[in-house]
């Protein structure tokens, strides 16, 4: 069966996209929500991450304060390094298995990867070439501030701080084999995502 990549940068409106996708019959597997699963109190990722970056990082109710570890991480590229180190292969290794869980049952997978692409513009793991597909949201960066800072909360300075880490759009664009414009209103992006689903369960067919 066929398996898609789907990557954009943060604001960007992926969630939105592979929601969509999963309605229209993809599996998803969504790398943010596999990292928030590991970071739970007392688990492996949780201990190793309490342990670099000390008590500091966990709140009074005893769950990882995500934004403290961010303001920790971003703040420094010697920190982002040992997040990375320490969340990265635990999230990839669960991903695998999920991946793998559902191809064999015969499903189309969606695999939700923020950090596809790396800073230096190429793909994070040599294995991602091997997606079927691999889909990117683009959004003009200031479009994404916006939405960061209306509807996710963030302070503006530490939303561009994460866009400043990440690919920028044009490297992101270049690995693009399905590209979705999120730049305009909700009725041009269903378009988009039919035109795109319709572009995957063709390739699907040819698997």
């Amino acid at each position: 069966m066929a398996e898609f990549a789907i990557t954009g940068g943060i604001g960007s409106g992926k969630s939105t996209v592979s929601a969509a996708l999963e309605i229209r019959g993809a599996k998803l597997v969504d790398a943010d929500e596999v990292v928030r699963e590991l970071q739970r109190p007392n688990g492996e990722v949780f201990t190793n991450l309490v342990q670099e970056f000390g008590e500091v990082i966990i709140n009074e109710d005893g769950e990882l304060n995500r934004q403290k570890l961010a303001d920790i991480a971003f703040s420094d590229p010697v920190n982002l390094e040992k997040l990375n180190k320490i969340v990265h292969p635990a999230v990839g290794k669960e991903m695998a298995k999920r991946r793998n869980a559902f191809i064999s049952q015969g499903h189309i997978v969606l695999v939700d990867i923020p950090l596809l692409v790396t800073p230096e513009g190429s793909l994070a793991r040599k294995e991602y070439k091997d997606f079927t597909g691999k889909i990117v949201i683009d959004c003009d960066e200031k479009i994404a501030v916006s939405r960061l800072v209306q509807f996710r909360g963030f302070r503006e300075d530490d939303a561009w701080a994460r866009i400043d880490k990440q690919a920028s759009r044009e490297q992101r664009l270049e690995f693009a084999d399905f590209v979705i414009d999120n730049n305009g209103d909700s009725d041009s992006l269903e378009l988009q995502i039919d035109l795109c689903w319709a572009w995957m369960t063709s390739l699907d067919s040819e698997e």
